[in-house]
């Protein structure tokens, strides 16, 4: 498939109109007027590191009926972003940052959405569009209100707040929204603010790796890459070269949430390593 440049099929409107909550969705990104230089960040506990993992299929259908207990099925996503925004708000609230607010938020791709009902050539066009058409729902709770809840009651909020942008009509706001906007930078709404937050993004579809070779062999694996002085906490989840029912989980967070992870979940995260992807 040809990648497609044509801006055209994302024009907004004509008057342009969008419902108010799409503003629940970006805001206006605001730099701080007398921005400090902030130590924590560059050592210790505070400075955000990489790492990848790979969880097992089995955890994850665990994961999902946990999150399902309630009697409504959630989508292994959602249940592994449930688990994730718990387990952070843990470490929260076993360190020095109790009872503070935690933000998960959930990167919806709004390619097939906006096809929808307009014919197969359509899809095409907009499954070959160069670039990202996302809207970033999110989520936002006190750290111990977190701790106190179950898994399934954090999924229900997870699920509540990612189905406000999965239909055709949210993306087609957002776009008018954003054209109001153009001149001036964005930013998600979770991290608006300098409160914990948390991007999850899934590409556990990208199965490309047994499709590339660079003349020397096919990839094994690829992943993705955040820069170390990127200031945002993210989170990519991936397929498993080796097993179809495993994920890759690609994160961006704080060393004391990492650490905080690697002790209490490392039935959940286990470190990628060689063995794992038999080479």
């Amino acid at each position: 498939m040809l990648p497609s440049f044509q801006r055209s099929i994302l024009k907004p409107r004509c008057p342009t109109t969008y419902s108010p909550s799409t503003g629940n969705v970006f805001a206006l990104f605001e730099p701080p007027t007398n921005p400090e230089h902030d130590h924590n960040n560059e050592n210790g506990d505070h400075m955000l590191i990489n790492r990848v993992y790979y969880i097992e299929g089995e955890q994850l259908n665990r994961v999902q009926l946990l999150a399902s207990e309630n009697g409504r099925k959630r989508s292994k996503l959602e249940a592994f972003t449930s688990f994730l925004w718990k387990i952070v708000a843990l470490s929260m609230e076993d360190s020095d940052n109790c009872n503070k607010m935690c933000n998960v938020a959930l990167a919806v791709d709004g390619r097939s959405r906006l096809s929808q009902g307009d014919g197969e050539d359509k899809e095409k066009l907009m499954a070959s569009h160069f670039g990202n058409i996302l809207s970033m729902p999110s989520g936002s709770k006190r750290s111990k209100e977190l701790k106190e809840m179950s898994l399934s009651g954090i999924a229900t909020e997870v699920h509540d707040f990612l189905q406000t942008a999965t239909t055709k009509d949210h993306f087609l706001d957002l776009i008018d929204w954003v054209e109001e906007r153009r001149s001036k930078p964005l930013v998600a709404i979770a991290f608006a603010s300098k409160e914990m937050s948390v991007m999850v993004s899934s590409g556990t579809r990208f199965h490309i790796m047994d499709k590339m070779d660079f003349g020397w062999g096919k990839v094994v694996f690829g992943s993705c890459h955040v820069p170390s002085d990127r200031t945002d906490c993210y989170v990519m989840t991936l397929p498993s070269p080796t097993n179809n029912n495993d994920w890759i989980v690609y994160m961006h967070l704080p060393m004391k949430h990492m650490n905080y992870i690697e002790s209490h979940a490392r039935h959940m995260f286990k470190p990628l390593d060689a063995a794992y992807l038999k080479i």
